[in-house]
C-alpha cells in the first residue's frame, strides 16, 4: 500500500511539473509576442542556436578523439595526467552533448505551440482563398521542420555510442594506471574514431537541414 501510494504521489508530482512546465511556457511566448517577437522568430533563434551547439559538440567530439589518439601514442607518459585529461574530454564531450539535446527540447516545445496556434488561427479567415493558402504554408513548414528535426535527432543519437565508449575507455584506464592500459586503449581508438566520423557526419546533415530551414523559414 505505502508503495502503491508513492507510485500516485510521483505520477502527480510529474503531471503537476509537465502542466507547470507548459503554463510557464506559455506565459513567457505571450509575454513575448507583447513586445513583438511571435513565436515564428523565437523558433528562428532556437533552431539556429540548436545548430552552433552541434557545431560546437562536433569540434569538442574531434578535440576529444585528438587527446585520446596523442596519449595511446605515446610510449612513455604520465598514466595518472593521461586519465586526467582523458576524463576531462569526456566530461566536456558529456556536457557538449546534453547542450544539443536541451537545444532541441527546446526547438520542439516553441514548434509544436507555433503549429498549434497557426492550426487554431485557420479558423478565423473569412476569405477561403486565404484560409487554403495558408493551411498549405502550414503544411510545407511542418514537413520541413519535421525532415529537420529528424536530422537532428538521428544526429543526437549518435552522440550516445561514442559517449559510452568513452566513458569505458576512461574507466578502465582509471581503474589500470599502468602500461597494460594504455596498450589496450590502442586497440580502442580505431572503433572509437569510426563512431566519431559517423557523428560528424550526422551533424553535417542535421546543421545543412538546419540552414536550409532557417532560410525558407525567414522567407
Amino acid at each position: 500500500m505505502k508503495l502503491l501510494r508513492k507510485e500516485i504521489f510521483f505520477c502527480c508530482s510529474c503531471i503537476f511539473l509537465l502542466f507547470l512546465m507548459t503554463a510557464c511556457s506559455s506565459t513567457y511566448y505571450g509575454a513575448m509576442e507583447k513586445v513583438g517577437v511571435h513565436k515564428r522568430d523565437i523558433l528562428v533563434d532556437r533552431v539556429e542556436a540548436g545548430r552552433d551547439s552541434q557545431e560546437d559538440a562536433q569540434k569538442q567530439f574531434q578535440s576529444a578523439l585528438e587527446q585520446f589518439d596523442s596519449i595511446v601514442k605515446l610510449e612513455e607518459t604520465d598514466l595518472k595526467k593521461a586519465y586526467d585529461k582523458l576524463n576531462k574530454e569526456y566530461e566536456k564531450s558529456k556536457g557538449a552533448a546534453d547542450e544539443v539535446s536541451s537545444r532541441i527540447d527546446k526547438i520542439e516545445s516553441v514548434a509544436d505551440a507555433l503549429f498549434k496556434e497557426w492550426k487554431a488561427e485557420l479558423k478565423q479567415y473569412e476569405n477561403k482563398s486565404l484560409r487554403r493558402s495558408s493551411e498549405e504554408q502550414l503544411k510545407t513548414t511542418k514537413k520541413r521542420y519535421n525532415e529537420m528535426l529528424a536530422s537532428m535527432k538521428i544526429a543526437e543519437q549518435t552522440m550516445d555510442p561514442v559517449l559510452r565508449i568513452f566513458h569505458d575507455n576512461v574507466l578502465f584506464l582509471k581503474h589500470n594506471l599502468n602500461a597494460q592500459a594504455i596498450g589496450s586503449l590502442q586497440s580502442e581508438f580505431a572503433n572509437l574514431e569510426g563512431q566519431i566520423d559517423e557523428l560528424i557526419k550526422s551533424m553535417n546533415v542535421a546543421i545543412a537541414s538546419s540552414n536550409s530551414f532557417i532560410a525558407d523559414i525567414k522567407k
